[in-house]
């Protein structure tokens, strides 16, 4: 007999089989059993997940000879005969080489013919979305009045390029990827079923090279089996699959963490001996840069047994820093097929992951400061004082905020040419004061170069009021969502550093017009668009035209001119 591959062999018969698609199979089991079924299904859902497989099963379930349930008993004339692909009045249509009208048109003049054996005709539509705009609209009437004995279900992949009219008129139900433990659990089960030898990491890496669809992870299965002779070996997984171990991607991590280059090009050498696939090895970057910011930021996260190893560089790394890599790591898989080669690419996405460190202390790196610290900084133009001060705030016992300020670089700190020893410091520039009297938000916002999501909650942020070393922000109410840990934190650490001093931030609600530096630069972007609007209306040679050829100012295509262009 020959050999049947596993993703055939251990294809589902039953609904009770199926791995996944519980929300489904729930609907499809209380229709089929309370006799209250519609005349068109639509399965939607990405490659191997079960779309066609579901169709079958309702088919049997619908025609089974012991009688019309959710649990076709697979041993009758038509059970076998739906299994082999060979029952009469299950007619499958692959619509992506049937995409014509005259196609459709024959499976509308079959459909008013009774069944030739089953109680119902079933139209299994695979790709539907292929079908031309006539094979349609000729598919639509069919749709709208059906015969009694008539089931349609159809199945794609892009469920976007489906007329409306064809939507409306079928029950949609979506699937959804599998989970990588329920496709290595699957695989678990077949694997003792045929009595193959296998590790347990090497069905990790089966599983997550699937990408949700057990169809390809059976597939990759069978490989995998060929590959190593008959058992199942992580190493062998790995050469097939071009995947590296965990413990290559943590030495980049390392190497990271501790500003090694030479060590992180050492580890990229390592990496490339296995003639990795370099797009996998940065999606394993991503996913442990993932596992260690839960580890940082999910109090009480436990994670899996691997994730043990990762408290180390969890205490070691930055959660800022750790999404800035996590940031770099996929952007940079986007952008492997424009490298020179592939490993040039990689390679480049390290080197920005390092060039993009911040700066250890002592090296250029700013931080919150004392207050003695932060005055020898500042040099002579302290001229006694701590700090060189803002000008007292308006309301009595106030704070005056600190304007020593110290940079954070966005790439390692080069060395400044050495000034001669005559030439005093210049002192800090001093934040400017608002209309309000108290130091202005936006140059505070600017100083401590807030970006992001950081950026985004402090450009929406007007200061209300200053008590010590707090600092009360206004936000309105449709943008206090943003105020949320670890955003606030993050912004308190990187304003305090730009201070010189420690803050703390208290949230308040505000509906007024707050002045935030969002509404100002809207604002001054409303007024730049209405001078460039007034400055084309007065040009001579607009008005030349307007009154010889009757032409019009579009103001929308009309776009100020940047400072600096």
């Amino acid at each position: 007999m020959s050999y049947q591959v596993l993703a055939r062999k251990w294809r589902p018969r039953k609904f009770a089989e199926l791995v996944g698609q519980e929300h489904v199979v729930r609907a499809l089991t209380n229709a089929l059993d309370s006799g209250r079924m519609h005349h068109a299904y639509l399965f939607t859902g990405t490659r191997g997940v079960g779309k066609t497989t579901i169709a079958r099963i309702f088919a049997k379930s619908l025609n089974c000879e012991r009688g019309e349930s959710a649990d076709p008993c697979g041993e009758c004339a038509v059970c076998t005969a739906v299994d082999a692909g060979r029952f009469v009045d299950l007619l499958e249509i692959d619509a992506a080489s049937n995409t014509g009208v005259d196609d459709v048109r024959e499976v509308i003049e079959n459909a008013q013919y009774a069944p030739s054996r089953g109680r119902f005709k079933v139209y299994l539509v695979d790709e539907v979305h292929m079908l031309s705009k006539p094979a349609f609209n000729a598919l639509l009437k069919t749709l709208e009045e059906p015969p009694p004995h008539v089931k349609f279900l159809l199945a794609t992949t892009d469920p976007q390029k489906l007329p409306v009219t064809v939507l409306s008129r079928c029950l949609k139900f979506n699937l959804k990827r599998l989970l990588p433990e329920q496709i290595s659990g699957q695989m678990r089960h077949i694997l003792g079923a045929e009595a193959i030898d296998y590790e347990d990491e090497a069905i990790v890496e089966l599983a997550h090279g699937a990408d949700g669809s057990l169809r390809d992870g059976l597939s990759l299965l069978d490989q995998a089996i060929a590959y190593g002779g008959g058992s199942l070996r992580a190493a062998d997984v790995r050469a097939m699959l071009g995947s590296v171990e965990r413990g290559q991607v943590l030495g980049v991590l390392e190497a990271l963490a501790a500003g090694d280059g030479a060590a992180l090009m050492a580890e990229s050498d390592r990496i490339a001996s296995f003639s990795p696939d370099f797009g996998g090895v940065l999606d394993d970057l991503a996913t442990v840069l993932h596992r260690v910011q839960l580890i940082q930021l999910v109090p009480g996260y436990r994670g899996e047994e691997s994730d043990a190893g990762l408290a180390d560089l969890a205490a070691r790394l930055a959660p800022e820093d750790v999404q800035l890599y996590y940031q770099i790591a996929t952007n940079g898989r986007r952008e492997l097929p424009m490298a020179p080669d592939a490993r040039i690419g990689f390679e480049m996405v390290l080197l920005r992951m390092h060039a993009f460190r911040p700066a250890e202390a002592g090296q250029g790196a700013s931080g919150p400061r004392p207050l003695a610290a932060a005055a020898a900084a500042s040099g002579p133009a302290a001229a006694g004082s701590p700090l060189k001060r803002l000008p007292q705030a308006a309301e009595a016992g106030r704070e005056p905020v600190a304007a020593a300020v110290t940079s954070r670089p966005s790439a390692p700190a080069q060395a400044a040419p050495t000034a001669p020893a005559p030439a005093p410091a210049a002192p800090p520039r001093p934040i400017a004061v608002g209309a309000n009297g108290l130091p202005d938000w936006h140059d505070i916002v600017e100083r401590a170069n807030l970006r992001g999501p950081i950026g985004q909650l402090a450009q929406n942020c007007s200061l209300r009021e200053i008590d010590g070393e707090g600092m009360v922000l206004a936000l309105t109410p449709s943008h206090m969502h943003l105020a949320v840990e670890p955003l606030t934190s993050q912004m308190e650490e990187k304003v305090s550093q730009a201070l010189g001093r420690r803050v703390r931030f208290r949230f308040v609600a505000d509906r007024g017009n707050l002045g935030t530096p969002a509404e100002r630069k809207a604002q001054a972007a409303s007024d730049a668009q209405a001078n460039a609007e007034a400055s084309m209306e007065a040009d001579p040679l607009v008005q030349t035209l307007k009154r010889e050829f009757d032409a019009r100012v579009i103001p929308q295509s009309i776009k100020p001119v940047e400072p600096g262009t």
